[in-house]
């Protein structure tokens, strides 16, 4: 099986586990994280390009796993991240990767907002290796191990 349909079956199998643990975690920290970690995945080649943002918060509003937020509450946060990072990369970097870290002692959750960043990366059919490094990083942030997620 190459590569990229094994990434598809994996996504659909996280996008199905995902659904039901993110019913669990309707909290504002697990709301932070998952759309920092969104826009982290936008901005993983340095840069957001207005299509690239709109693409993906329409992934984000459409993603069953992310229903249990208003849309325009992912929206807004997602948009909040895009401009930090936008308008101060490195530092946008640290504020969205912070946003993550704070479930480091929420394990389940920790990796619920890593598969988001894994199924947002590879939703364009290329989980490129900027959106791979940039997961890899966030797996560390939360005390994970990239293996476990195949990094």
């Amino acid at each position: 099986m190459a590569f990229w349909d094994q990434l598809k079956a994996k996504a659909q199998e996280m996008n199905g586990q995902l659904k039901t643990k993110t019913s669990q975690f309707q909290n504002k920290e697990f709301k932070n994280a998952s759309m920092a970690m969104c826009a982290l995945i936008a901005a993983a080649d340095g840069s957001i390009d207005p299509s690239e943002r709109q693409k993906t918060s329409a992934l984000i509003t459409s993603n069953e796993s992310l229903a249990v937020f208003p849309p325009d509450e992912l929206r807004q946060q997602f948009d909040w991240y895009c401009s930090k990072l936008t308008s101060d990369f490195e530092f946008g970097k640290l504020e969205a990767t912070a946003a993550i870290a704070k479930l480091k002692s929420k394990q389940d959750q920790a990796r619920a907002v890593i598969q988001i960043g894994i199924i947002i990366g590879g939703a364009d059919g290329n989980f490129d290796q900027h959106e791979r490094a940039v997961v890899r990083d966030m797996c560390f942030a939360v005390g994970i191990a990239p293996a476990e997620f195949e990094l």
